[in-house]
């Protein structure tokens, strides 16, 4: 039996199916996005929760020609399956496969590349304002969701919205239950028929005709009926933040009844002012697994069993490493408190929320609230820790120097998911920070090679008088250490293999590559000195006479090259007369691709080979 997801090469296909041929192929997407990501991993349960929603806007807007901007982008699964990546999805997060998020460069279809939250709305305002100001007969389209309507920057759009109301504009809030309290029923569910429907708004205007023919009624007609339209929504469903900006709003769909969410979004193309549909979908919807994983519903996987939905292979991982430490040190320390930017189990804080909730802050997508809000809980006399990806973090960059570098505040910084990350692609490698946060006055910034060194500066940070980053990569295999480990003075750097020619600076990961690249270079003749430089900075003021030993002095680091750790190491043998001796290997002008850690890092030049290949040109040119 042939299935109908073969059939569907184009948006336009969608609309030729029945009812019951789209319920049966929604079932079908479900299962190829279980038994595809089983394999590559991704995001699982947003993508299951989606795809009744997503081909109801496909059967009601001409894609690519209306704009459907995607937030946060991993919902975009079902969207590239019905747009002509059916074909490729199993390559879906791999080197040269099909992105995780919208990708502009992989099809017409795709309008952002847009993998941070609470972004979609300002996207989606300015899309359709240049539309309006072009005479484009075009819609817009932004699906806003899965949390990211916490973000202040969808509220600022808002607000932007309500005064500058272009006339193609739909906002559809997928409702999963992650982002706000949902107002569920069968009468909430009518409700968004009759507040988009046309008879509605006639009924609203001729009892303002009317009443105005009223003797001593009059001007206060329109009042009168604000009020009676405003009494009949509050009995079916509360007064929203929409209403109060006067953005026309739907109320609640249920976002798996295909029927109700095409006949919304219709009835919401019927007026000449933006709309906002609230949709209530279920994460995960279809696969049990998922429904019963009482954490994130199976929110993001690596590859898993499809029977069970456990992974394949269960590794603890950096992040988990990180968690682990601060939890020893917090029950040891009652002033310590974690922080999370609607990220707790991802940054490793789910077992120190269970054991001591009151210390875990949650705050939504909202990384600059965060930032701020450490620094406020430092100058109170706690010691905030702020546990965050490396790319989200890069949001809250003002914060961090004017609210916590500038009053030279104790406020941790764990910086999860720094250098290549993956298949996540180029929105989620965590190359920049290493330049943003060195600039910083005051700021320490350190970059440890394995666990042990993790927990050892976490421990150092604890007790540092100021602020200070702790910048790690998304990486597995590592056991955790007997816990506390002792501090790491801020600065010092370690030799971990002495030699004559080459003196060769390695940060973090890149320890592990440099030191074997060095150890094979042995049977070439050639002797490179590896210094762990664990401390970005302040830079070991020892690198001065090491540099003095040696011809050349390479730095190696996954972070760009612009403003990283081999600059401040040129900007340091300068003041000394042998910025000549410097080359620096790390990540280029330039964005990198989706892939594993492993093929990123070798297109880059930082794995054993490109390392060793660069020490042999620096020696034998």
């Amino acid at each position: 039996m042939a299935l109908l997801l073969d059939q569907i090469n184009d948006p336009s296909d969608l609309r030729d199916l029945t009812t019951d041929q789209l319920e049966d192929l929604a079932e079908e997407i479900r299962g190829r996005l279980v038994e595809t990501l089983s394999r590559t991993g991704g995001h699982l349960s947003p993508n299951l929760g989606v795809v009744e929603l997503t081909l109801a806007m496909h059967r009601v807007f001409d894609s690519p020609n209306d704009r459907i901007i995607w937030d946060v982008g991993h919902q975009a699964y079902v969207h590239k399956l019905v747009t002509g990546r059916r074909d490729a999805f199993d390559s879906l997060r791999t080197l040269g496969g099909v992105s995780g998020y919208p990708s502009r460069a992989e099809s017409p279809h795709d309008h952002v590349e847009n993998s941070h939250a609470s972004t979609a709305l300002s996207y989606a305002l300015g899309l359709a304002i240049a539309a309006e100001d072009q005479g484009e007969e075009r819609w817009t389209v932004a699906v806003i969701g899965d949390g990211a309507l916490t973000g202040g920057m969808a509220y600022e759009a808002l607000s932007h919205l309500a005064v500058r109301r272009p006339r193609r504009l739909v906002i559809v809030l997928n409702d999963n239950g992650m982002s706000y309290q949902a107002t569920v029923g069968g009468v909430a569910a009518s409700l968004a028929g009759v507040r988009l429907d046309q008879r509605y708004e006639w009924v609203k205007r001729t009892i303002g005709r009317v009443l105005r023919s009223v003797p001593l009624v009059g001007d206060t007609a329109d009042e009168l009926a604000r009020r009676l339209k405003e009494s009949l929504k509050q009995l079916v469903e509360p007064s929203t933040v929409f209403d109060a900006m006067g953005i026309k709003y739907a109320g609640t769909v249920d976002g798996h009844d295909l029927t109700r969410l095409e006949e919304t979004l219709v009835r919401a193309k019927g007026f000449d002012e933006p709309v906002v549909i609230r949709v209530q979908t279920e994460k995960g919807r279809g696969y049990p697994p998922a429904i019963a994983d009482e954490v994130d519903r199976l929110h993001s996987v690596g590859a898993f069993d499809v029977e069970t939905g456990r992974p394949l292979r269960e590794e603890r991982r950096l992040t988990d490493v990180a968690g682990a430490a601060l939890l020893d040190a917090a029950r040891r320390r009652p002033d310590v408190v974690a922080i999370s930017a609607a990220m707790v189990s991802s940054t490793g804080l789910q077992d120190m929320e269970t054991e001591m909730p009151d210390r875990v802050i949650d705050t939504g997508i909202c990384e600059q609230h965060s930032v701020t809000l450490a620094a406020g809980l430092a100058m109170g006399g706690l010691r905030p820790v702020v546990a965050i990806y490396s790319t989200f973090l890069q949001r809250a960059l003002d914060q961090i120097i004017s609210d916590v570098a500038l009053h030279d505040l104790p406020v941790t910084f764990l910086v999860d998911r720094s250098g290549v990350t993956g298949p996540d692609g180029p929105s989620h490698h965590g190359v920049f920070d290493l330049t943003f946060l060195r600039m910083v006055p005051n700021m320490v910034v350190g970059a440890p090679a394995d666990a042990e060194e993790l927990c050892a500066m976490i421990e150092t940070a604890l007790d540092h008088p100021g602020p200070i980053a702790i910048r790690f990569p998304k990486a597995g295999g590592s056991a955790l250490p007997s816990l506390p480990v002792s501090a790491l003075p801020v600065g010092r750097w370690d030799e971990v293999r002495p030699g004559s020619d080459v003196l060769v600076l390695a940060v973090g990961r890149m320890l592990e590559p440099a030191l074997k690249a060095a150890i094979g270079l042995e049977s070439e003749g050639i002797s490179c000195r590896v210094i762990n430089a664990r401390w970005v900075k302040p830079l070991d003021s020892r690198v001065v006479e090491w540099a003095g030993d040696h011809e050349f002095v390479l730095t190696v680091e996954d972070n760009v090259v612009s403003g990283g750790f081999g600059a401040a190491v040129l900007e340091a043998l300068s003041a000394h007369g042998m910025a000549g001796k410097v080359r620096m290997l790390g990540i280029g002008d330039g964005f990198l691709p989706a892939g594993s850690a492993d093929e990123v890092l070798h297109t880059a030049g930082l794995d054993v080979e490109g390392i060793t290949s660069r020490i042999i040109e620096l020696t034998r040119d």
